[in-house]
Order: structure tokens, then sequence, then C-alpha cells
């Protein structure tokens, strides 16, 4: 497999008074195309801030960030911003969608910051891939917290993108659902997308291939997983390799 992230010597820093807080301290790191990878740490490990430098959200104080061989750690805000939209999708513990907004308008916003013609089609497509083509009319409040996660992986791969990150993307939800939404993550890495997804549970964070492990900035552990859990709930829908 071709390497996708490489990270070399990335710290990040933060100054709060008087006081410089070391977030990331000399992170070397590298995932490969197709890798399906969970983040794990205590509250205050950094795992968070690897997750905002690995979706763009953020740029290190030192060390170089490439992805897909281009380096992004220094580039200009418009360029992180297109790089975001075109080759990164993003799911959150909290869904993050537009609460007057229907499901199928919610999963259209990439497309149209990406000024895509057809979004239409396009998002109710997302939407019958991840189980949801009877709910495009929905909005989130009629929709249960399985569902309004389903729409927001939906949103997260509408654009086809590369890697799918995912900040505790089960944080929010029961034990059945939460084996149902790694399912789909699961079906999504199945498909050729690189999943990366940082969580504090144990159970979920084995559905992975690989565990990589912080504490105080520094990856204190990254391994192999030899067996990982398959989703035993099956998803609503299976997911296709997603092709437009």
């Amino acid at each position: 497999m071709k390497e996708l992230i490489e990270m070399h010597g990335i710290t990040k820093d933060y100054e709060m008074g008087q006081n410089v807080v070391h977030a990331l301290r000399d992170v070397n790191l590298t995932i490969k195309e197709g890798e399906m990878v969970a983040i794990m740490g205590p509250s205050g490990s950094g795992k968070s801030t690897l997750m905002n430098i690995i979706g763009c959200l953020d740029r290190p104080t030192t060390g170089q960030y490439y992805l897909a061989e281009e380096e992004v750690s220094r580039l200009g805000d418009n360029k992180l911003a297109d790089i975001r939209n075109k080759r990164l999708g993003f799911v959150f513990q909290t869904f993050n969608l537009l609460p007057r907004t229907s499901a199928l308008k919610n999963v259209e916003l990439p497309l149209m910051y990406g000024g895509m013609r057809d979004r239409p089609r396009l998002a109710r497509k997302a939407l019958e891939s991840v189980g949801l083509g009877d709910r495009v009319d929905h909005r989130p409040n009629e929709l249960s917290g399985g569902q309004q996660q389903r729409v927001a992986i939906a949103r997260a791969i509408v654009n086809e993108p590369a890697i799918i990150l995912a900040d505790e993307p089960t944080g929010a939800l029961d034990t059945r659902t939460s084996e149902e939404i790694m399912g789909l993550f699961q079906e999504l890495n199945r498909a050729g997308k690189t999943v990366i997804i940082v969580t504090h549970e144990d159970e979920v964070a084995h559905h992975c291939k690989r565990i990589i492990r912080f504490r105080d900035g520094r990856i204190v552990n990254d391994e192999l997983v030899a067996d990982p859990i398959i989703a035993s709930v099956k998803p609503e829908a299976e997911v296709p390799a997603f092709k437009l």
C-alpha cells in the first residue's frame, strides 16, 4: 500500500498566558492508503490536536506533514480549505448537522462549497448508500441519533474523499447503534477509503486494523490489531465502493 500520510518531527505548541503547552512533541507517523486506524489516549494526550493537523484544520508549530506526497503543513488557508473539501471527509460526535435543513440539503453542503453540479442526485445517492434513501426530506430532529450520524457519514463521503476522519463518532450513541456505525466505517474501508477514528473506547478501537496510543503529546504505542472485531450488527445498507 502507498503511503498517504507522512509526518516528520511534528510539534504543536499553544501559548496560555505566560505558559506554553506542548500539545504534540516530535511526532513521526505514517498511514498508508486503505488503512483503518484508531487514535487513542486520555484527555489532553494530543490525539485531537493530531486529528486537527491531519484534517488541515490546524498547522504544526514545527515539522513536515505530507498528504499524498504534497507538503501541506505550510499551505495557505484557501489551499487548505480546498484540500479539506476534496480529499477529506469529517464525522463528529455531535453530528454537526444544520438543524432546520433536510438530510438531503445537509449532504449537499460539501458539493455546494466545491461548486459541483447535480447536487441533489449525488446527495441522494450518498444517503441511499448509508441506508437513508427514504429519509432524504427529514430534518435532524425527525431522525434518531444513529440516523443523524448516517447523514453525517453521507455528507463526509459525498465528495469521494480519500480519507474519512471521525472524532468520537459513537460517543453519543447506544451500543447497538455504535456497532452499526462501526459496520458502516468497516464497509467504507473495504471499499478502499482510509479511515481514521479518534476514540477513547477500547472496543471501538478494536474494530480497526491498527491502534495508535498517545500520552503527553507523544506516540507511546503503535500496534496492528491481530483480529479486528467485525461489526456483528448488519448495517441497514451495504456501502458500495462510492462511485459518482
